[in-house]
């Protein structure tokens, strides 16, 4: 098998207990031709991503953010990036999203470019931003809906963190009422991550590839751990699950690989690329 790019999760696929990247990931990644593809795919923004190739020596790599609803590229000599694709959840969906959470617990995230909006700095926002290295604009949800109305956009993410029974019943509202419109993920169980129904990190890699580097999905070794990383896994040349992956990933998974903290990802790389 001629593989000729590289796809990658982040969080539970690359990143180690510490939720950082190893010296290990890092001098792997360091060592491969810089001719080779190697492109982030998450459900991160790119500001939460960025750093990340910082360290990685990938900085001249696309991004595949918010779970494929939106692609960047960089140009030589360029610091700002070029979009090549933009998907997101129309403003009334998001509305609708936000008002079923009116009385409940649940903090409310939106996401939009590479901007993130709270509506407060509460102990969900604070553990996102630990995890990310991203701080968030603090700003009332209602301003920030009737702004976009205005500018006919949307979100590209819409996160949901909260208690575990009230995140399952808006799930379960989600899963009945907007099936049709968006993809309601759960990373977590207090976790919901919505993105547009439309987009996946397998059709937003499949229109990378082909738009920047004539390179088709056979070609291409993924990793993911989790139900967002499936279809690529299933879709690229080579899907390789992580050792903590869950069941259903190791199951299309063409090889399983060592868990996230055990550098599972640099040691694949490593035996494919010597």
């Amino acid at each position: 098998m001629n593989l000729k790019a590289i796809c990658t999760d982040i969080d539970g696929t690359l990143l180690n207990k510490e939720r950082q990247l190893s010296e290990r990931t890092i001098r792997t990644f360091r060592s491969l031709d810089k001719d080779i593809p190697v492109i982030l795919a998450s459900s991160r923004m790119p500001s939460a991503m960025r750093h990340l190739q910082q360290e990685l020596g990938i900085l001249h790599n696309p991004l595949i953010c918010f779970n494929g609803g939106y692609i960047l590229y960089f140009e030589d000599g360029k610091t700002a990036p070029v979009q090549l694709d933009s998907t997101q959840v129309p403003v009334e969906v998001c509305l609708a999203i936000y008002q079923l959470t009116q009385g409940t617990d649940i903090h409310v995230s939106l996401y939009e470019q590479d901007n993130w909006y709270a509506p407060q700095l509460d102990y969900w926002a604070k553990r996102e931003q630990s995890n990310t290295k991203v701080t968030p604009t603090i700003s009332s949800l209602n301003t920030i809906l009737d702004a976009w109305h205005s500018a006919e956009t949307g979100a590209h993410k819409i996160m949901c963190m909260g208690p575990a029974d009230e995140i399952e019943t808006l799930y379960q509202e989600l899963v009945k009422n907007y099936a049709d419109q968006i993809h309601a993920y759960r990373s977590k169980d207090t976790y919901i991550e919505i993105a547009p129904r439309s987009i996946s990190k397998a059709t937003a890699l499949e229109l990378l590839l082909e738009s920047k580097y004539g390179i088709g999905l056979h070609e291409v070794m993924a990793f993911g751990d989790n139900y967002n990383d499936i279809e690529m896994i299933k879709a690229v040349g080579m899907g390789i699950a992580v050792g903590n992956a869950r069941e259903e990933v190791k199951a299309v998974a063409d090889k399983i690989t060592l868990s996230s903290v055990e550098d599972g990802v640099a040691v694949a790389i490593e035996a494919y690329w010597k």
